[in-house]
């Protein structure tokens, strides 16, 4: 019995098909400003937390989306707080590390047509 024959699909609209692709792998990220990156004092015994609770959770879901090591983690989000020119720090690893056992990664999106926005709250 011989196999049949694949059909052989050709590409006819070259410019929208790398329009595609390129919006497929366009990332938009919007900080913002007025977030509380740093913790609050706790008022507790202690060192006090450094970064907010918010500020890991953002940490975890860009780990967790793009399927990162906790130091790549660490680079990324640096890079993107490059972009906007905000001069936030970032957690360390062991500081992710730590933290993530203690805060869920939730991550919402809705499909809007053309695009997938993410919601990191």
């Amino acid at each position: 019995m011989s196999r049949p024959v694949p059909s052989r699909y050709r590409t006819t609209n070259w410019k929208s098909c790398n329009a595609a692709l390129e919006f497929r792998g366009s990332l938009t990220v919007w900080f913002d400003r007025d977030m509380r990156w740093q913790a609050q004092l706790s008022g507790k015994t202690g060192r006090n937390q450094t970064f907010s609770d918010a500020a890991v959770q953002f940490c975890l879901t860009m780990k967790v989306l793009f399927r990162l090591s906790l130091c790549q983690t660490t680079g990324f989000v640096h890079s993107l707080l490059q972009f906007p020119g905000l001069e936030w720090s970032v957690a360390d690893c062991s500081t992710l590390c730590h933290r993530q056992k203690h805060i869920r990664v939730v991550i919402l999106y809705r499909f809007t047509g053309r695009s997938r926005r993410v919601c990191a709250c």
